[in-house]
């Protein structure tokens, strides 16, 4: 079942991968329909605004970017928004679906990564982050320190 589980898995990130990608054709699409310029320069506007530079700040090093960290997701959910409403509005619903969908995982992203590293880092011994292991029995023998006394 293992191998079974892992080509599911492969398969569903093959499928997402496909999907974000033909969403960033249409955001490319709608926004160079905006601007009234073409996709080539559109694509490089968009790469420009999210790109995100090595940086070496107070001897450390840092990644830096024209959008600050806390602004990425919105202004991606709202390029989202924009190119949904555009899609709908000119009755494209299948494309309308695909942003939809990519929309619903971006904004659902930090709950469905919170849900699996916590599965994961579950499932992994308590010895591989340092621990000791705790060595448990299932609640059937009575760990005990014994002390002698001195008389």
């Amino acid at each position: 079942m293992p191998r079974l589980s892992l080509a599911a898995a492969l398969l569903v990130l093959a499928a997402l991968a496909g999907t974000m990608t033909y969403t960033g054709f249409l955001i490319i699409g709608v926004l160079a329909d905006y601007l009234g310029i073409g996709r080539v320069m559109t694509g490089l506007l968009l790469g420009v605004l999210f790109a995100r530079f090595p940086a070496i700040r107070n001897g450390k090093l840092r990644m830096a970017g024209l959008l600050p960290k806390p602004a990425r997701r919105p202004v991606m959910v709202g390029l989202l928004a924009l190119c949904l409403s555009t899609l709908v509005w000119r009755g494209e619903y299948v494309p309308a679906l695909f942003t939809g969908f990519t929309t619903a995982f971006l904004l659902a992203y930090p709950w469905i990564w919170r849900a699996i590293s916590g599965r994961v880092l579950a499932f992994l011994p308590k010895f591989m982050s340092g621990q000791r292991p705790s060595g448990d029995t299932g609640g059937t023998v009575v760990d005990v320190e014994m002390r002698e006394r001195k008389d």
